[in-house]
């Protein structure tokens, strides 16, 4: 990549302009003296990832980690992003891969700018109807079975298309992601654009598959090509983003304006012939050879030593739990992938810093966050791993259980979103309690199950593809509004991804954790020998888990026995509606 005079110099997958954050505070400044239209202000902002919250005069801003990637120093700096600027003295990870920080006020956002971009790190087009962040998979690189690794190729896409003049203003929002291979670990299926690694007669490439999201309308991405030459990834992208960027016709509803709706519109082979079209035009022509904008990081080299002296390793129960759930092998001998199970994505200043720290000392001083709101280390010597769980366990990070029905995700909700609905959160916090029975946690077919949780229907917690699902609504009651949810069973985002099926049932946000320990039983008293929650869903039929959920949708009188049915998780005061509008299609 061409680097100027006002590039910052540091190891940053995408490009570090001083001259931006200068901008942004000047008008940032002009803005708040009155001189901006706050419509087309809002837009500016988003392309420099500041989200407007549903609390006055706060934003929420989102920092991008292409491939999930993070170096030692970043962390730390998000660290102290979290002890200075943020009130409630933590950062968020994201289904996304991105880092986020509520309650900011708008005149610290530039300070924020600078302080990351010192580290490599960027908000550029982290929101907006932009190339959004591109995720990876945490294992890309080490994995055993991957053709090859995709992390130069991940950032290489996220360097061509950021800035770039046919992603600043898309009908809606392009997000990306890279898996490493065919087991799909990063979720391709439910993206915009997606790419599978191939090899053909030894030559790179990817299956590509464009217009999969969840949302409103939930879609399994088709495949647009079987093979496309690592030459020629990014010049086919190029060439569906501008198909994208003149479908004038999206514009003018923006709630269906994302791309899978043109697509399920023509149908993939009229998509197709458009993007082949697409690619005769002059500005294909040209070499679009990656290599220039390839992101080259030898972790190897910087791999802690194997015949460094380690703790005793003292194999207690819940050491051995940790190991059997939270560390995986890694296709280079002698290390291991470690993978830190965060409740919930959130960390405090004092986590991120210590994260920083087992970064440098075990893992090459590098880290991976994940699409499950957790965070990897790899390259950790097989022997360093009782001195790493010692230290995750001082800072209360060393739970069993990662990517298994204990790891709940879920997004913000009305916490901070515009869009929220529930305190989806709250309910993620309660359900924990639910899922971690030693009866449940214990039964292998439970134990890899997964539950999400979203606060609205537009799926920021990936409700759609869990086990059991659940999404943000408004019940009726004869006392006024209950905070409730929907519910979907079936889904599933391993090996095959698939969209859960929705049941006919909306349960009373206090009523769901009791409502998933009567489904989770209701499976285990009824499966089949070795029959996974999918295939029970398939043979038992919806209707059977909306008799079971029956029991739990009662929408009781308001008295003060019942007062609490009334008030959302959480929350202290009866429950009422407030949704704003969002910004994610401005």
């Amino acid at each position: 990549m061409n680097k100027e005079d006002n590039i910052v110099k540091n190891p940053a997958v995408i490009d570090i302009l001083t001259e931006e954050f200068d901008d942004f505070e000047e008008q940032v400044g002009k803005f708040r003296e009155g001189k901006w239209n706050p419509v087309d202000f809002m837009a500016f902002r988003l392309r420099h990832g500041v989200y407007g919250q549903r609390q006055a005069d706060v934003h929420m801003l989102r920092i991008k980690a292409p491939f999930g990637g993070l170096s030692a120093d970043q962390l730390d700096v998000l660290g102290e992003v979290a002890e200075k600027y943020a009130p409630l003295k933590k950062g968020h990870i994201t289904t996304r891969e991105n880092f986020q920080f509520h309650h900011i006020p708008l005149k610290d956002t530039p300070d924020i700018l600078r302080l990351i971009g010192e580290v490599g790190l960027s908000t550029r087009e982290a929101c907006g109807n932009t190339v959004r962040n591109v995720t990876g998979c945490f294992m890309a690189g080490v994995c055993e079975v991957e053709p090859f690794d995709v992390t130069p190729y991940a950032a290489a896409y996220a360097r061509y298309f950021v800035r770039h003049p046919f992603t600043q203003a898309l009908p809606r929002k392009i997000k990306t992601a890279f898996s490493d291979c065919e087991k799909d670990c990063s979720i391709v299926s439910i993206h915009d654009v997606g790419f599978i690694p191939k090899l053909k007669q030894g030559e790179k490439g990817f299956q590509m598959v464009v217009g999969g999201g969840t949302s409103i309308m939930p879609r399994i991405a088709p495949v647009l090509y079987d093979f496309v030459s690592v030459n020629e990834y990014l010049k086919i992208t190029e060439a569906v983003l501008r198909v994208f960027h003149c479908s004038d016709e999206l514009r003018k509803n923006r709630m269906k304006a994302r791309i899978k709706f043109l697509i399920d519109r023509i149908g993939i082979d009229e998509f197709r012939n458009m993007v082949e079209l697409e690619l005769e035009e002059p500005w294909a022509q040209r070499s679009f050879d990656p290599t220039s904008l390839l992101f080259i990081d030898d972790e190897e080299s910087d791999a802690p030593s194997l015949d460094r002296i380690y703790a005793d390793i003292e194999m207690t129960d819940e050491y051995k739990e940790w190991l059997s759930t939270n560390v995986n092998s890694q296709r280079q001998q002698g290390y291991k992938v470690v993978t830190v199970k965060v409740p919930l994505g959130d960390l405090n200043p004092n986590q991120f810093h210590e994260l920083a720290n087992i970064s440098r000392k075990y893992a090459g001083g590098r880290a991976r966050i994940t699409q499950q709101q957790n965070l990897a280390f790899r390259w950790v010597p097989e022997a360093a791993l009782q001195e790493v769980w010692n230290i995750l366990k001082s800072i209360s990070l060393a739970d069993d259980g990662a990517h298994t029905i204990t790891d709940v995700v879920s997004c913000p909700g009305t916490d901070s979103c515009k869009m929220g609905i529930t305190s989806s959160m709250g309910l993620g916090n309660a359900m924990k309690e639910i899922v971690s029975q030693q009866s449940l946690k214990n039964d292998p077919l439970i134990s890899k199950m997964h539950v999400k949780m979203s606060g609205c229907p537009n799926g920021c917690g990936q409700h759609h593809i869990a086990d059991i699902g659940f999404h943000g609504a408004v019940a009726k009651a004869p006392g006024g509004q209950v905070p409730a949810y929907e519910v979907f069973i079936g889904g599933s985002y391993q090996g095959s991804t698939r969209i859960g099926l929705r049941t006919k049932t909306k349960i009373p946000a206090k009523m769901v954790p009791s409502a998933v320990n009567a489904m989770l039983i209701y499976y285990k008293s009824n499966r089949n020998e070795g029959e996974e929650f999918t295939s029970f869903v398939d043979r038992a039929g919806v209707e059977s888990f909306d008799k079971v959920l029956a029991g739990f949708k009662d929408l009781p009188e308001l008295n003060k026995d019942t007062i609490a049915t009334y008030i959302d998780w959480d929350r202290s005061i009866k429950y009422k509606l407030e949704r704003g509008e969002g910004e994610c299609a401005v």
